[in-house]
């Protein structure tokens, strides 16, 4: 396999809707505001129902109840909605192969993307373009599970410790989730930071790689050390923290459960 976009050759893609393929029309662009997501989303009466739910569920502790698209735009933010309802098209849109548990998948996924945006919080990032980059970085796996199905056991077998995962897909595929995920993001039109970053996501230090990379690099190794049971923010590389200008001890004096991020009852419809 010379590149990502070959090894994508013989693998179809889920066909976005027509909600989504809008929603992320207004990812690259500077002109689009809160009506004119909120009337994009509107027209999808499911996604509207299921965005609502999500707005009323524990995840957001909101003191009042939303009831209308409109209510959920002003009080979550129009950035947050968007990735969510995002996330929400890319879960039901993707079929799983045989090995991978969809639910624990996507359990996970949503785990790396609160991670990714709470390090954007830090780091005076782009908080939503960081949940959505942190969303996305699995999407690899389901496409080298789909390309190479037999490479699934060797990838998902336990133990696997932190990160350890990409090199077993460079070694069974010949790229890592991060470098497919990025192509798959190209051929949906998400903007170019975005595929850089899951591009760069297992070598966050090499030259071309944005801050963006680093962020959920590390959020994505926070996440397989949460769900090994094992404790968070340990032997997270230095380099890594360095470059963003992260201390070790101040983010583990504030850092957030893995549970409360891990909220996937509104893909489960």
């Amino acid at each position: 396999m010379t590149n990502p976009a070959r090894f994508l050759q013989s693998v179809t893609l889920p066909v976005m809707p027509e909600v989504a393929q809008a929603l992320i029309r207004t990812l690259n662009s500077d002109d689009a505001d809160v009506p004119t997501v909120t009337a994009i989303i509107a027209k999808d009466p499911g996604l509207t129902t299921t965005l609502l739910r999500m707005a009323n569920s524990a995840m957001f502790g909101l003191s009042r109840s939303v009831h209308t698209l409109d209510t959920a735009v002003s009080v979550i933010g129009m950035a947050h909605i968007r990735a969510r309802a995002l996330s929400i098209c890319l879960a039901n849109g993707f079929v799983f192969p045989p090995g991978l548990d969809r639910l624990d998948f996507w359990r996970n996924s949503m785990v790396c993307a609160g991670y990714a945006k709470w390090l954007a919080s830090m780091t005076a990032m782009d908080e939503q373009e960081a949940w959505l980059t942190g969303m996305m970085l699995r999407l690899g796996e389901i496409v080298i599970a789909q390309r190479l199905p037999d490479t699934l056991v060797q990838i998902e077998a336990q133990p696997c410790d932190p990160g350890e995962r990409w090199k077993r897909e460079r070694d069974a595929a010949g790229f890592d989730e991060g470098q497919i995920a990025a192509e798959i993001a190209r051929r949906w039109d998400f903007p170019e930071a975005v595929a850089i970053a899951l591009e760069c996501t297992a070598l966050p230090l090499s030259p071309t790689a944005p801050r963006l990379a680093a962020v959920v690099h590390l959020a994505a190794l926070i996440t397989d050390q949460a769900a090994a049971g094992a404790p968070v923010l340990v032997d997270l590389p230095g380099s890594v923290l360095q470059a963003l200008g992260l201390n070790l001890e101040k983010l583990q004096a504030h850092t957030p459960n893995a549970e409360s991020f891990s909220d996937i009852s509104m893909l489960q419809a």
